[in-house]
């Protein structure tokens, strides 16, 4: 039988590849790379980079590419048979890795490399690959005695696991509640686009009346304007429990002792490195210096965003019992009653916004926003396979009609599909025998569909999603970087990777920018100055609350694996009431359960690394105030920002590659300026 997994196409051959292919190339791959790595190690050799990281490379190339699309299916268009086969084949690679970062042999031909005179003559990016390599190793446990090595191999068999059953037990939870209404009175003050799509997912289960569930879109409608208080309460409850031992599907898909075990487990693995804990271990790999740095900057940010975040609460309390006679604010009203003052303060509403943010204009306008400022073109690629109808291909050329990037973009919320939005590499560029492989990222938003015949309409923050994962595909995309271990999001630290996506998000508020971006999805008519005037005032609305709650899951997070302690347990809840004492203004009711769906830590890159989204805006907010003094489509600052930033990939440290753009360290002004918080 051929296995698509194992031919090698420019492109996966999605329509093709079935749960039974899985496992027997997953298998024959790792089979062939150790065969291969055994005959590349011999005693005595004279290691180089073409002997050794080269055809390193080409297995670790080879691995990716059958992987990657594995992993990505079983994101988006998740089944049972493809769920099993990609949970089989989890403790098979981790194996795998495990072992590469401790075969002492290698670890040995790599530091002979480094310390050999060939070293010299390498480029900066090369050598940089073969430190990094040299840390991993030491990460990887290779200096362990056997019984430590075994155990650390154990650790991340087991952490492999548990993470995927996290992520798997979140999907379920999310698709296993909805709330089947049939009283129309029940949908007052939902919007009727929202109401469409819930008579769409009702007619699709063969159901009359409509049909909401805790997809995104339609949960974040509910909250935000049905009237219906107790309606909101059950969304609330059913939202803030998924996964625990709360709520309507209590204890089914209980994420609890899961926790325990992936925390337990982290901080054995730190120790056995020589680290105190594991928030220690995660910033071997990152810009912060210390654990103390970390917990410095976000209390400090902490102290400054209290005050506001303090009046915004006051505000809305005012609001909700002076002009709505509501003297109990609770945790599933805050998005109703803000929404309400929002309408009430600057005469705005997300609904009256929508209209000229349809997806068929604001795709092609973030592309022109790129074009601009990089000089490159962008076009839809046609009759490239998918994994669902929904899915467009598009391809990137340079000013010299060279191809420098590809991408697949699936923008919309559906069954079966992980919620969130996300970038992911599906093939990474590299130089080989004189050829680039170009490199092709996955683009991944739960937007809302398209309801009848009109367009999706997005809210603004969606329109900032998509920015923001489209900054990260630019810095997978647009590298010059001709080798794996530092091309694109490669080698980047993790505290860094966040600053070219969250600096795409600033166009979002560029009149210039929108100009290119809006247009009423029925008259074509831009974006009104009025209305765009309302949206500027309206920028910073309860941007003191938005602030603290990210501070709060930062600290949570980093004190969570800084201070676990097995005698006592991850005492999950018990950590998380002192960070919200300390950061918090509205204490979540008791039977909220969020950290049992906080997939960020649990079961994605972020662990002891929640912080980062924080530390790299500073970055770019810093790096986009040189924009905002030029002019946001200066092509010189532009150019610049691409040639110094995006193009160099993790070829150089993250600080080095600021200083290089900005001609100086990162300052904290723009980001608090951006917030409204005064310095």
């Amino acid at each position: 039988m051929s296995n698509p997994l194992l031919e090698t196409p420019e492109l996966p051959a999605f329509s093709k590849i079935q749960p039974q292919h899985v496992v027997p190339a997953i298998d024959q791959i790792l089979a062939e790379s150790r065969s291969a790595i055994e005959a590349l190690l011999a005693p005595g050799k004279v290691y180089t980079w073409e002997n050794l990281v080269q055809p390193l490379e080409d297995l670790d190339d080879r691995l990716n590419k059958a992987w990657s699309p594995v992993g990505h299916m079983n994101s988006v268009v998740n089944t049972d048979e493809l769920r099993e086969a990609y949970n089989a084949c989890l403790p098979k690679l981790s194996e795998y890795h495990t072992e590469l970062g401790q075969n002492e042999a290698l670890f040995e031909a790599y530091r002979g490399l480094s310390e050999s005179r060939e070293f010299a003559s390498l480029d900066p990016a090369q050598q940089k690959i073969i430190e990094d390599a040299l840390r991993d190793f030491k990460l990887s446990g290779v200096a362990l005695p056997p019984a430590q090595k075994a155990r650390y191999k154990e650790i991340a068999q087991e952490l492999s696991r548990l993470t995927s059953q996290f992520q798997d037990n979140l999907l379920d939870a999310t698709n296993g509640w909805s709330r089947h209404i049939e009283d129309p009175a029940l949908l007052a003050g939902i919007p009727e686009s929202a109401v469409a799509i819930a008579r769409q997912t009702a007619e699709q289960a063969g159901k009359s009346g409509w049909v909401f569930n805790l997809e995104f879109p339609s949960y974040f409608a509910v909250m935000t304007y049905a009237d219906d208080r107790e309606l909101r309460r059950e969304f609330y409850t059913a939202y803030s429990t998924r996964a625990s031992d709360q709520g309507p599907n209590a204890g089914r898909w209980d994420n609890t002792q899961i926790m325990e075990q992936i925390l337990a487990l982290r901080h054995e693995e730190a120790q056995l490195l020589g680290f105190a804990n594991f928030a220690e271990l995660s910033l071997a790999t990152k810009m912060a210096r210390s654990a103390d740095e970390v917990t410095h900057f976000l209390t400090d940010l902490s102290e400054r965003s209290l005050p506001f975040a303090r009046k915004d609460l006051d505000d809305l309390r005012a609001f909700a019992r002076e002009q709505h006679g509501l003297e109990d604010l609770q945790s599933w009203d805050v998005g109703y009653y803000s929404e309400k003052l929002r309408q009430h303060a600057f005469a705005i509403s997300e609904e009256e916004i929508k209209p000229y943010f349809p997806a068929t204009q604001v795709v092609p306008g973030m592309f022109k926003v790129v074009e601009t400022l990089y000089g490159l073109q962008i076009r839809e690629v046609e009759g490239v396979d998918v994994w669902h109808p929904d899915v467009r291909f598009y391809e990137i050329r340079d000013r010299l009609d060279e191809v420098r990037g590809r991408f697949y973009l699936d923008l919309y919320a559906r069954p079966k599909k992980r919620g969130g939005a996300w970038m992911d590499e599906c093939v990474t560029r590299r130089k080989r025998g004189g050829q680039v492989q170009v490199p092709v990222a996955f683009l991944t938003c739960n937007f809302t569909p398209p309801a009848g015949s009109d367009p999706a309409l997005l809210r603004h923050d969606e329109v900032l999603t998509l920015f923001h994962e489209f900054g990260h595909g630019l810095h997978h995309m647009l590298t010059r970087i001709d080798y794996l271990g530092v091309s694109g999001i490669h080698g980047v630290e993790w505290d860094a990777v966040e600053l070219p996506s969250q600096f795409m998000e600033n166009f979002c508020w560029e009149r210039e920018a929108l100009a290119l971006i809006s247009g009423h999805y029925q008259t074509g008519e831009s974006l009104p100055e009025e209305l765009y005037r309302k949206m500027i005032a309206a920028r910073n609305f309860q941007s003191g609350m938005q602030m603290v709650r990210q501070l709060e899951f930062s600290l949570f997070d980093f004190r969570l694996h800084r201070e676990y302690d097995p005698a006592l347990g991850g005492r999950v809840y018990a950590i998380l009431d002192e960070v919200r004492k300390q950061t918090a203004v509205m204490i979540p009711p008791p039977f909220n359960r969020f950290p049992h769906s906080f997939s960020h830590i649990f079961a994605g890159g972020y662990a002891a690394g929640y912080y980062s989204y924080k530390w790299a805006e500073v970055l770019s907010s810093d790096a986009f105030s040189l924009f905002e003094e030029r002019g946001i489509f200066d092509q010189e600052t532009g150019h610049a920002f691409m040639e110094k930033v995006l193009e160099r990939g993790g070829s150089r440290k993250a600080m080095d590659l600021f200083v290089d753009f900005r001609g100086r360290e990162p300052e904290i002004d723009a980001l608090l300026r951006h917030n409204g918080i005064a310095a």
